[in-house]
């Protein structure tokens, strides 16, 4: 797999500096990781991310 290009999401911040990475990979997916645990990511489709984030936003339960 190609090198991914990893950006400081604009939501990160917090007392413990606390960051969320993103990437856009080759095959249009959205990978997510912590900053202080990069070996594990969060893959999701734009559509499946947006889903996940309306669902959060609008107070689904968990």
């Amino acid at each position: 797999m190609p090198e991914l290009h990893w950006q400081k999401s604009t939501f990160s911040s917090g007392p413990q500096g606390e960051c969320l990475n993103v990437a856009v990979a080759p095959d249009g997916t959205i990978r997510l990781r912590e900053s202080d645990a990069p070996r594990t990511v969060l893959i999701a489709t734009p559509h499946g991310l947006a889903a996940l984030l309306e669902d959060i936003k609008g107070g689904a339960p968990r």
